[in-house]
């Protein structure tokens, strides 16, 4: 797990030759900051540090570079960008790679080097000589989705780091309210440990206070106004959305989103799918389905069904009829309250 590598890292048992891939684009950029951070300093990073785009420039050179003694250093940290030869994807490549050059490379890396090639690829080609050697002689990330527990022990450690507790309470609505993108968690959390440097302790009134909701969050927050049959509240919202110039088709767009999901995971559900299941054939994050899950439970099939029809309806005379889309919305909301 990433989080293990990053704790060997932090211990400066730092690897030769490290591979990072996948879809996780914060988790990648954290090790390798986390990787400059331990094995360079400030004044070493302008003499010993290089990066290479290798859609630009020949896996050789950057070998020739990477067994090239640091200067005035006793190591260097080198990053591989977009090394789409790992991939099976087909591409026109601009530069022709001696991939046998990395192989060999690999198997006796420089000592004084640390060779970090980023892959921001879901997946690798297995079948490719080179991945199978790379998973066998490197230390391999693999930058892939936290599940709900590691979610939130990241969260938990992520305020530690800052130097600030976290109630589990106030993990659960922190994640409620901005959804799982670790750069965005990562925002709050730093505003949150500023805001909490006294008390040394982030609650759940304090997340409520100072966590800002987005959009998502916001038709969340007014799905379940209407769940709870609470047309004023809901329109409040709404009315709160359109003075900030969020564009009604938007909303209706992520209405229907909400509910669809709803809709799938109370299916889902039925047919005896657990939480992770649903979340890996619905291609989202094992929380928003645990979220979705709760509204569920509040709604008849009968009503599921029902709402369904009244989105694309809404749908169909939005993109096709002349009406106010804001009023179009708004009678919407009405609808879904009955």
């Amino acid at each position: 797990m990433v989080m293990d590598i990053w704790k060997k890292i932090k211990q400066k048992n730092i690897a030769s030759v490290y591979l990072l891939y996948g879809t996780e684009a914060f988790l990648i950029n954290e090790t390798k900051q986390l990787i400059l951070n331990q094995v360079l300093n400030e004044d070493d990073l302008d003499f010993n540090f290089s990066a290479y785009d290798l859609e630009e420039t020949p896996i050789e050179a950057a070998i020739e570079d990477a067994e090239t003694f640091p200067f005035l250093g006793e190591r260097k940290v080198i990053f591989l960008h977009n090394p789409v030869f790992l991939t099976a994807e087909k591409t026109k490549e601009k530069v022709n790679h001696n991939i046998s050059r990395l192989e060999t490379y690999i198997k006796e890396p420089a000592p004084y080097t640390v060779l970090v090639l980023s892959a921001p690829y879901e997946k690798l080609d297995e079948r490719k000589k080179i991945v199978k050697e790379l998973k066998r002689q490197a230390e391999v990330v693999e930058a892939k989705k936290l599940s709900e527990p590691e979610l939130k022990n990241w969260v938990k450690d992520r305020a530690k780091t800052n130097g600030i507790d976290i109630h589990p309470d106030a993990i659960e609505h922190l994640l409620a309210l901005v959804g799982t993108n670790l750069f965005m968690i990562s925002s709050e959390l730093e505003k949150l440990a500023l805001y909490a440097a006294d008390e040394k302790q982030i609650d759940v009134e304090l997340v409520d206070k100072l966590v800002a909701r987005s959009l998502e969050q916001n038709i969340f927050t007014l799905i379940e106004k209407v769940v709870q049959r609470k047309l004023d509240e809901a329109l409040r919202i709404y009315y709160d959305l359109i003075k900030q110039n969020e564009e009604p088709i938007k909303i209706l767009a992520l209405l229907a989103g909400q509910f669809r999901l709803i809709y799938q995971v109370k299916e889902l559900s039925r047919r005896g799918y657990g939480q992770q299941q649903a979340a890996g054939l619905l291609k989202t994050h094992p929380f928003r389905v645990k979220l979705a899950l709760g509204q569920a439970a509040k709604f008849t099939d009968q009503e599921l069904s029902k709402i369904m029809n009244y989105l694309a309806e809404a749908d169909y005379k939005m993109k096709t009829g002349g009406m106010n889309k804001s009023l179009l919305v708004e009678m919407l909301l009405f609808r879904l309250n009955k």
